[in-house]
Formats: structure tokens, sequence, C-alpha cells
């Protein structure tokens, strides 16, 4: 046993002790050796929320112009749920309602029997804006049109209309509505 401690005293005397060596920091302070700094310096600490921020701002516009395009796409839903509903209804009358006639968003549309009994379900519920902008029907019971205003001005719908679509109609929205369907015998921009 004595060879052995012999053997472990002379290998400990060959390495050498760092335990208490001292190193210098860029601001002068020391720590002994195994002793860790904690913390970050300011610089890092900026540059970090400099990336955070940026990252930050970059996501929220991205998500901005998603919310403008997802209310967009549920605009166009609606005006093709609304011509799937006025065709239905010329397809068992003839005739589409007149403007005065046709029910208001939120409305159930529904035939009413001559006996008084509810008859054909057009709707369930007429549609409305998801911003609560309007959306304008017009009808003289041979064609129609119905006009919205969509908020993404580089839609590409709105670029492939020939002309400025229902400039004088109001959707109670921040300019004149921009973007309309008709019936199949009118243009929307007639």
């Amino acid at each position: 046993m004595k060879k052995k401690e012999a053997v472990l005293l002379k290998e400990k005397k060959n390495q050498k002790d760092f335990s208490f060596i001292e190193r210098k920091t860029r601001s002068g302070f020391s720590f002994e050796e195994g002793k860790t700094r904690r913390g970050f310096t300011l610089i890092e600490l900026l540059i970090v929320m400099a990336i955070l921020g940026l990252l930050a701002t970059v996501g929220l516009a991205s998500f901005r112009s998603s919310q403008i395009k997802g209310r967009d796409a549920q605009r166009k839903n609606d005006l093709g749920q609304l011509q799937r509903g006025l065709e239905a209804y010329y397809n068992d009358k003839g005739q589409y309602p007149i403007t005065t006639d046709f029910p208001g968003a939120g409305a159930v549309w529904q035939d009413t029997l001559l006996s008084g009994e509810a008859g054909t379900l057009y709707m369930k519920e007429i549609p409305s804006d998801p911003k609560g902008f309007d959306y304008t029907y017009e009808s003289d019971g041979i064609s129609y049109k119905i006009f919205t205003y969509l908020e993404n001005q580089q839609d590409k719908d709105l670029k492939r209309l020939e002309c400025v679509v229902g400039l004088e109609k109001d959707c109670s929205a921040p300019d004149y509505c921009n973007y309309g369907v008709s019936s199949a015998n009118v243009r929307v921009c007639d």
C-alpha cells in the first residue's frame, strides 16, 4: 500500500496545481479558476433586444397582412354564397329579389308560402362583413350586383377588373366599394 501512496504523491507533484491561478478579465477584476462569471454585458443585452425587436416587427407586419387577406377571402366567400342563394331564388321564382326586398345582414332568407308557412330556405343567415363594412346589393329583378370593399389593395382580383367598381357605392368603408360580383346577364362594371 505504501508503494501506491508513493506513486500517487509523485504524480501529484508532477501535476501543476491550477486551482489558485487568477485570471484577469477585461474589467480588471480577477476570479479564481473554477468560478464562473454570471450575467451578460450591456452590449450583449442590447444586441439581443434589438434582434427581438426586429423579429417582433416583422412578425406583427406579417400577421396584420395575413389578417387583411383572411378578411378579404371571407368577403369573397360571402359574396359567392349570396350568388348561390340568388341563383337558387331565380330558379324558383324566375327573377331575382329587387333591392328593397332583399333581407339585411344577419337575417334569415326564406320564402313564405301562401298559407303562411315557411317555404324554401335560401340562406340560414345573410352574411355580414367581417369588419362591419356593408355588402351593397342592387337588383331590378332581371339582374343583380353585389359590392363590397377589399382592404388589400394589391389583391389580384382588384387588378383583373377593367373598371373602377362601385365608385359611387358606399360600403361604409374607408373608401368606396372596390370589388363586386354580378349575375351572369350583366357585367359588374355596367
